[in-house]
């Protein structure tokens, strides 16, 4: 019997799941995902069982929502053409990283697998998005970049920034005022006393400046790191 294809809310769905527990460890919990999806309570609720129902999720009452292995497929199938998408808008049409996201939402659900693999090839299957979320792989296979977030680094941590999160348009379109983007070296400096901004050094076109970030700001980027520092307080280090 054939399938018809899911519905672009469930599509939604799985995609929030993932990339929520794409960078962290802890499962999204229903009204998490009201919250990131902009819906009510009640609303999730009858989804996830929905998605329960068609062997997307694993979910009990009062607990977190986790994908099974179709679930997980479909998400990346998603996520991957999300992410083309937005690769393609910045690099063919001129968009800025911080308007790709909501256009990408869009033409997600409106495209043939067909024109994604052509965007792909066309790109020369890029293994990252603007703001360095890794592309899945036409086959599912993702490669996580080893790193950690900027705001739990200590001073004298030195790297590059990996990834820039892409949820607030308007700290993109600031971090790109600023000349702060992806692959810049940075040197954590310390912290401003009383719980103050962190003080950090950033590479830049016109060279290496000093930044004092606030919290918001340290919480949205990703640093990797080759060789750790003495005394590192990263866990394995």
């Amino acid at each position: 019997m054939k399938t018809s294809a899911p519905s672009s809310s469930i599509e939604d769905y799985v995609k929030v799941i993932y990339s929520f527990t794409e960078w962290q460890d802890k499962p999204i919990t229903s009204s998490q995902l009201a919250q990131r999806l902009g819906v009510a309570n009640s609303s999730v609720s009858e989804m996830v069982r929905k998605l329960k129902d068609q062997g997307l999720v694993d979910h009990k009452p009062y607990s977190a929502v986790t994908l099974t292995e179709a679930g997980l497929r479909l998400a990346l199938a998603m996520v991957r053409r999300h992410r083309l998408i937005e690769t393609y808008l910045v690099q063919r049409l001129g968009y800025s990283w911080d308007e790709v996201h909501d256009e990408a939402e869009q033409l997600e659900h409106a495209v043939s697998d067909t024109f994604i693999e052509r965007v792909a090839a066309k790109l020369g299957n890029p293994r990252r998005d603007p703001h360095g979320d890794p592309i899945p792989t036409a086959d599912g296979q993702v490669l996580m970049p080893d790193a950690h977030l900027l705001a739990g680094l200590d001073q004298g941590h030195t790297g590059r920034i990996t990834r820039i999160s892409d949820d607030n348009p308007e700290l993109l379109r600031y971090l790109a005022a600023q000349e702060i983007d992806l692959d810049a070296e940075v040197e954590v400096l310390g912290r401003k006393p009383f719980g103050g901004a962190l003080v950090v050094r950033i590479s830049g076109p016109d060279g290496p400046r000093e930044y004092d970030l606030a919290d918001e700001i340290a919480a949205a980027l990703w640093v990797s790191t080759d060789t750790p520092h003495p005394g590192c307080l990263l866990d394995g280090s």
